[in-house]
């Protein structure tokens, strides 16, 4: 009896037990599911203000990315050329040189890109023309007009002869050539048989275009101008220090940009601390890159390689290349130039090679001219602070001593102030 009283008891307690539980795991489930719906509608609501959100945000950012782009297509279209980025300091990848150009070990380059808000327009060639031609106009001691002045008296003594001579010289218009101008000077008709000043001028400029060389004559446009030229067309800049190379250098990219081209630049003047930062001086106000080495004094020749591989890959229209303007000895230089033509000719070939000569020296450069010419080989001259005074004659004279012609010359200090020379409106600005 007590046996079963105890089963008995012990049933009901399992019971209890087991109805209490199935209480306990139904409660359980439903706020597990009350949870669920309250997150489930949280979620919906979020994702909507979310979804807006994004989708304003997208908006927003595409709107930010198309004025950046139309901001670089108009910066692009002032300065005259295809839209390029101005924005962070780009590094060119690296090239293991020493399998490559014989002796350059350098590795590291970088291609700077301009910053800026803005870049600025250059001037065009046409309007720089004339704006050149009213300057020399304006010149109180152009040398033609003192010929003329001389020229133009009634009877001319020996004196006066003798004075002609005197001026082509201190011209700087050298000795060779003021013996031959004066000789057919003075078997002119016009100037020995009348005192007429018009008849007396035009003699004056013709014989003065004759040496100059006129444009049917001599081919003075640069090569990267000229049809069929390479692409990248490769100009190498030489000089001495001092005579404004590496202005010049930024100046005449500033040319090509006002034409409508795209440039780069090469910094291979690794020796003045200065001229890499000037060069990027120059190339940042018209959104042009410059190819630079990471450290001073690096190998020319490496950074000439460099220069000439990026442009290659980004297809510039002209490459710079400004180079160091030491001038120790006459075999280190024609080393070093020597080897920066040969490396950058492994990539492209050289159209060009410039030497930038300070007109203000007169003769007193040409000796330094001749070895930069027997060095690499020039195919160009460029006259930096030609005036038209007294030391204007040098057109003539350096391109009798060099047999290359004067193509650019620069009559100021301004960014805009170096343009293709013009004999004929060169000429007339000295005689006006």
């Amino acid at each position: 009896m007590d046996t079963s009283l105890m089963l008995s008891v012990v049933i009901a307690v399992v019971a209890v037990i087991a109805v209490v539980a199935g209480l306990l795991i139904w409660r359980s489930r439903r706020r597990r599911n009350d949870a669920l719906a309250t997150k489930s509608a949280v979620t919906r609501q979020d994702g909507g203000a979310v979804g807006g959100t994004g989708s304003q945000d997208g908006r927003s950012t595409a709107t930010a990315a198309a004025a950046s782009q139309a901001e670089q297509a108009e910066q692009a279209e002032r300065a005259g050329s295809a839209p390029q980025s101005t924005g962070v300091q780009q590094s060119a990848p690296s090239a293991d040189l020493s399998s490559g150009p014989a002796g350059t070990v350098q590795k590291a380059t970088e291609a700077t890109q301009p910053t800026g808000p803005s870049t600025e327009q250059p001037e065009s060639s046409d309007s720089r023309l004339v704006r050149l031609k009213a300057r020399l106009s304006q010149s109180s001691n152009a040398f033609g007009r003192a010929l003329f002045s001389i020229l133009a008296k009634d009877h001319l003594s020996e004196s006066d002869w003798e004075d002609v001579e005197d001026t082509l010289l201190l011209a700087d218009v050298g000795a060779q050539a003021s013996e031959e101008l004066v000789d057919e000077l003075r078997n002119d008709a016009r100037i020995t048989g009348t005192a007429d000043p018009a008849q007396v001028k035009e003699a004056l400029r013709a014989k003065l275009l004759a040496l100059v060389g006129t444009g049917a004559d001599v081919d003075r446009r640069l090569n990267a101008d000229k049809p069929y030229a390479h692409k990248p067309g490769v100009i190498i800049m030489v000089g001495v220090n001092g005579t404004g190379k590496t202005t010049t250098a930024g100046k005449l990219a500033r040319l090509f940009v006002a034409e409508g081209k795209s440039v780069m630049m090469g910094a291979a003047d690794t020796f003045r601390a200065a001229a890499a930062d000037q060069l990027e001086t120059w190339g940042a106000k018209v959104a042009v890159p410059v190819v630079r080495s990471d450290k001073d004094g690096a190998d020319p020749a490496s950074v000439a390689f460099e220069a000439a591989q990026r442009a290659k890959d980004e297809h510039a229209d002209v490459l710079i290349i400004d180079t160091a303007g030491r001038l120790q000895n006459k075999a280190n230089l024609m080393d070093e130039l020597g080897k920066i033509r040969r490396v950058t000719e492994k990539v492209l070939p050289v159209d060009e090679v410039l030497l930038v000569l300070d007109a203000t020296t007169g003769q007193n450069g040409m000796a330094q001219a001749k070895v930069f010419a027997e060095a690499i080989g020039l195919t160009g001259v460029v006259l930096s602070k030609l005036d038209g005074s007294a030391k204007g004659g040098i057109v003539i004279s350096v391109q009798k001593e060099l047999g290359v012609p004067v193509k650019l010359v620069g009559l100021g200090e301004g960014p805009d102030d170096l343009a293709p020379f013009d004999a004929a409106g060169f000429i007339d600005g000295i005689l006006a």
